[in-house]
C-alpha cells in the first residue's frame, strides 16, 4: 500500500500549503525544496566568538521548508526577539538521494549550490541553550532561511576555496574563506547521510565565518559566496 503522503489523488480537509520552491539560475523551473538542514559550529573563529570549542565537532539542525526567502526580498523583523543577527552560508541543494554517502562520492549527490543567510534570534538560541533545550525557537522561525537562486554545478566541483563575506548597510561584518571550514561541502554531505536519508530537493546550509551581529528594521544586507552568487534582503521598519 503506498504512501497517503505520497498520493497526489488524495484529497484534504483544508486547503494544503503552497509547494516552496527556490529559483535555478539560466532554468525557467524551480528547486522544490524538502528539507532545510544547517550545520552548527564549522567555522573556528564563530565557535570562539560564540563561546565554544572549535574541538567540538559539527552538528546539525533543521529550519521549516517555508522558512525560505527569495534574493532581494523584504522581510519583517520577527516576533519575540531583541537580538536578530545575520549568518552568511554557502547552501548545497541535494538532487540525488542516498545514505552513507562517501565523502569521495559526495558530489555526484548535490545539483548545485546557492548563497544564503541563516536568521537568528540570538536571545532566543542562546536562553534555550543556557536551559538545554532544543534551539527551534531561535533557529527555526518564519522567513528565516534567505537564498539566492541555485546554480547547478554541471559537473564543477564542490566550492572548498573562496571569499564568503557580508555587509549591513554597506558595512562588511563577516568575512571569511571557504577554506576556514572544518568540514568541507564534501564531508558535509557525507556526515548527514549517516545520520538521515538525504533525498533530491533538501537544502544544507554549511556554517558561517566569524562576524555574526544584530540587525535592525530599516537595515539592508548583502552577502555572496565567491564564484557562487549573491544574496540580498531588506529588513522592514
Amino acid at each position: 500500500m503506498a504512501d497517503a503522503a505520497d498520493d497526489s489523488s488524495e484529497e484534504f480537509a483544508i486547503a494544503a500549503p503552497p509547494r516552496t520552491g527556490v529559483p535555478i539560475a539560466g532554468d525557467s523551473r524551480r528547486f522544490p525544496v524538502r528539507r532545510i538542514y544547517c550545520v552548527g559550529r564549522n567555522f573556528r573563529e564563530h565557535i570562539r566568538e560564540m563561546g565554544g570549542d572549535e574541538r567540538e565537532p559539527p552538528f546539525f539542525f533543521q529550519k521549516p521548508t517555508d522558512a525560505i526567502v527569495r534574493s532581494g526580498s523584504s522581510i519583517a523583523y520577527p516576533m519575540a526577539s531583541s537580538n536578530f543577527q545575520h549568518e552568511i552560508e554557502l547552501v548545497l541543494a541535494i538532487g540525488r538521494s542516498g545514505e552513507r554517502i562517501a565523502a569521495a562520492d559526495a558530489q555526484r549527490h548535490v545539483f548545485g549550490v546557492a548563497v544564503g543567510i541563516d536568521l537568528t534570534r540570538r536571545d532566543l538560541q542562546l536562553q534555550a541553550r543556557e536551559a538545554g533545550r532544543p534551539w527551534e525557537s531561535g533557529k527555526s522561525f518564519d522567513q528565516s532561511a534567505p537564498i539566492s537562486a541555485i546554480h547547478p554545478l554541471l559537473g564543477a566541483t564542490l566550492p572548498r576555496e573562496g571569499r564568503i563575506w557580508l555587509a549591513v548597510n554597506g558595512a562588511v561584518k563577516q568575512d571569511g574563506d571557504l577554506r576556514e571550514m572544518i568540514w568541507r561541502a564534501d564531508e558535509i554531505v557525507s556526515q548527514l547521510s549517516l545520520l538521515v536519508s538525504l533525498q533530491p530537493g533538501d537544502l544544507i546550509y554549511t556554517g558561517t565565518p566569524a562576524g555574526v551581529g544584530k540587525i535592525e528594521p530599516g537595515d539592508h544586507i548583502e552577502g555572496a559566496v565567491e564564484g557562487v552568487d549573491t544574496v540580498v534582503l531588506d529588513i522592514r521598519r
